[in-house]
């Protein structure tokens, strides 16, 4: 359950949102020192079916965040389609978005779904939105735009 600060944080992002050009609606991306993914290469989630570090000679910014990949191979593939790789909800936790608020990962904690990756805090939450994905993949898309999409 949201806290009363992220309710009311929420609130004003919604209320906020329709006084801002589009230019501003840049979709928020979930970093840690800057790094997506906490430096998980996102391509490696659909390639290798697990999540793997990326390195920093293969780096490329995207969305305000710096992505790294395991390899050029990886990189020039994110380059070419970002968001057919990028996790959704900008790679916050996908229950959480569903619940209406934002949340960290764990990159261990993922699946693809439909072709899309989606992350989630922890395995214990990860479990939880695995109950009903497809009621809280329309929860989460529901309450996406108002928390950064």
């Amino acid at each position: 359950m949201p806290s009363r600060r992220q309710f009311i944080l929420a609130l004003a992002a919604a209320a906020l949102a329709p006084a801002l050009p589009l230019a501003a609606h840049a979709q928020a991306v979930f970093t840690e020192d800057g790094l997506a993914l906490r430096g998980h290469d996102p391509v490696a989630y659909f390639t290798e079916g697990a999540p793997r570090r990326g390195l920093a000679e293969y780096a490329h910014e995207w969305q305000g965040a710096e992505w790294r990949f395991a390899s050029a191979e990886n990189r020039a593939a994110f380059v070419a389609d970002p968001d057919a790789f990028a996790p959704q909800f900008g790679g916050y936790c996908a229950w959480a978005v569903a619940e209406g608020y934002l949340a960290p990962v764990d990159p261990n904690a993922w699946a693809i779904v439909d072709g899309r990756l989606y992350l989630n805090f922890n395995a214990r939450i990860q479990r939880r939105w695995e109950r009903d994905i497809p009621g809280n993949l329309r929860r989460a898309n529901t309450n996406w735009p108002a928390l950064g999409g």
